[in-house]
């Protein structure tokens, strides 16, 4: 019996191989299948049948979800491409005061949740904030109908706050992108007549655009993802309403409806983003460098630049990071206390785990890819990828779903076996939330170590096997010493973007279970910003670290670019074809 039983596995085997699979592809699959399984959940619910829970929600709220979704992601896009690209244009292509400053700076407010600066912003533009304080003082203005001010909780303050959070998306693939551009056309458009800045909109932004596009959908991916600035502004957004549906109205099937539309609607971004670079294609035709042409700005052109680049950084950084800094310290008592310890090291612990679980399972994933299985393997491992393009909220549905049938199935065994139940092994535990923060941001670790890879000769593969090496010790004694610094990367990537998720963490937590996260949004969204700050500001330093080793890699990884890094005054090198 034994025998006939390992004759079949090795016949199946052998049938795998001619196929063109082997142990890694399968395993990869596998990997590939269990990560995913949280979006294929969602699917399943979303179309079995549910009463009038749907019908119910498309007569009522869901199209002014849908309207407010659609505004928000149209405000956010134009905003994050004027910022983001003018200032990646002008640090790149001109020369004025505090360039070299800003060329690493503009990235700061990347390290900002959205939601922070939404509780900063309101703290300090209220009507009982700091500025309308100051300005009724001033003027002698007694109460709000004495004078107009801006409303700051509604949909053009959450548009605003996310501007300037999530401009640098657009801001570091266009800088990129102006970099990389070559020497002899932008001469040849100055040859034929145009300036500087007829230049940019003509040639400079044309050949940009797949860039651009590429920053503006991640852009408006993480708006879509975002729960705590939406809910802190009172905006009903597809996020916020998934989170109410669910929790409030009780309804799974529900949410992963609403999460299903939510789901085509990035299907949709991705697809546009897709359709607007479709063959384009832009290749170095040689292996010179020369500098890149930049244009002096003089007078009140280089103040127009410094005010532009300076602006985003103030409002995106400089302002809650003063603010949560001058409250840290004036509340630092009642703030460092046993629990704050306690929700910074579950907030360390899990992201921690998160990232330790995303890099060794991308890198097994890029691997698997590396040494073939087909299409098969690289279309399994591309789908297993998609969750960094999904919100926070669908992926915490999806898996609450699989999760919560296993824990039933395992009691129904246990009780039937053993006649004790074992409870909740799985759904609403921390093992639920290290779940979702790997199929959510296991794509930051496999992109990243699928890009190292490739940039290893195969003929170090083929060295290895003649050498009598196995794919596993290859991977061990070749490849890993070579990737090492893409794997501490990808763990720093997904350990920063880990310690600032909100809405995956709020749903899928365990009771009475802390984050510094969960427990900033829940103190801001009481008012006590002043007790909140001191981890808000921990939030946000955990985030500099990776912004400033990105500004830093953006201009070194450049072919024909110095080791030293740009100069104030100098441009980078680019190629010439």
């Amino acid at each position: 019996m034994a025998t006939t039983t390992m004759d079949k596995a090795n016949s199946l085997m052998r049938a795998f191989r001619r196929l063109g699979f082997d142990g890694w592809a399968i395993g990869a699959v596998a990997v590939a299948a269990l990560v995913a399984t949280p979006l294929i959940a969602v699917v399943i619910i979303a179309v079995a049948p549910s009463g009038d829970i749907w019908s119910h929600l498309s007569s009522t709220v869901l199209p002014l979800y849908i309207e407010k979704t659609l505004f928000l992601l149209l405000g956010v896009g134009v905003g994050t491409f004027v910022i983001g690209t003018g200032t990646a244009w002008l640090v790149t292509m001109c020369r004025f005061p505090g360039r070299w400053f800003f060329n690493w700076a503009l990235l700061l407010p990347l390290a900002v949740p959205a939601y922070v600066l939404a509780f900063v912003v309101t703290d300090q533009l209220e009507y009982a904030g700091t500025l309308q304080v100051w300005l009724r003082e001033i003027f002698g203005w007694k109460n709000r109908q004495d004078y107009w001010f801006p409303e700051i909780r509604s949909l053009g303050g959450a548009i605003a706050v996310m501007t300037l959070v999530l401009y640098p998306y657009v801001y570091l693939l266009s800088r990129a992108a102006f970099l990389e551009q070559s020497v002899c056309v932008l001469e040849v458009s100055r040859t034929l007549g145009k300036g500087p800045w007829r230049g940019f909109f003509s040639v400079a932004l044309p050949l940009a655009r797949p860039a651009i596009v590429v920053g503006v959908t991640l852009a408006l991916m993480e708006a879509l993802n975002d729960f705590g600035t939406v809910e802190f502004f009172a905006v009903p957004t597809f996020t916020a309403g998934i989170y109410d549906v669910w929790l409030n109205m009780n309804s799974v099937a529900g949410a992963a409806q609403m999460a299903s539309v939510m789901m085509v609607l990035v299907l949709a971004l991705i697809g546009a983003e897709r359709f607007a670079r479709r063959g384009q294609r832009y290749h170095h035709t040689s292996s010179k460098y020369s500098t890149l042409p930049s244009h002096r700005l003089e007078s009140w052109t280089a103040a127009f630049a410094f005010v532009a680049c300076l602006l985003p950084v103030l409002l995106g950084f400089a302002l809650p990071a003063g603010v949560l800094t001058a409250y840290a310290l004036e509340f630092y008592s009642d703030t460092l206390s046993a629990n704050f310890f306690t929700y910074a090291a579950n907030s360390l612990s899990l992201s921690a785990i998160a990232a330790g679980l995303a890099v060794l399972i991308g890198l097994f994933l890029a691997y698997g890819s590396r040494l073939g299985g087909g299409p098969v393997v690289k279309a399994a491992t591309r789908f297993a990828s998609i969750g960094y393009a999904v919100p926070g909220a669908i992926l915490a549905i999806g898996v609450m779903i699989p999760l919560a049938w296993l824990d039933n199935a395992l009691d129904g065994l246990s009780q039937q076996v053993l006649g004790i139940p074992t409870g909740l092994l799985l759904s609403g535990t921390i093992v639920a939330v290290v779940y979702g923060y790997v199929a959510r941001f296991l794509a930051l670790s496999y992109g990243t170590l699928e890009a190292s890879l490739d940039k290893i000769t195969p003929s170090m593969d083929g060295a290895a096997r003649t050498l009598g090496c196995t794919p596993g010790q290859a991977l061990r004694r070749v490849h890993f010493p070579l990737v090492r610094g893409s794997l501490l990367t990808a763990a720093l990537l997904v350990f920063v973007d880990c310690m600032k998720e909100l809405p995956l963490t709020i749903i899928l937590r365990p009771f009475n279970y802390e984050t510094l996260a969960t427990f900033v949004f829940q103190y801001a969204s009481d008012e006590l910003l002043e007790e909140s700050a001191l981890g808000a500001l921990t939030i946000v330093a955990a985030g500099i670290l990776p912004v400033i080793l990105l500004s830093l890699t953006i201009v070194r990884s450049r072919p024909g670019h110095p080791a030293g890094g740009m100069a104030a005054d100098t441009g980078p090198e680019v190629a010439v074809p």
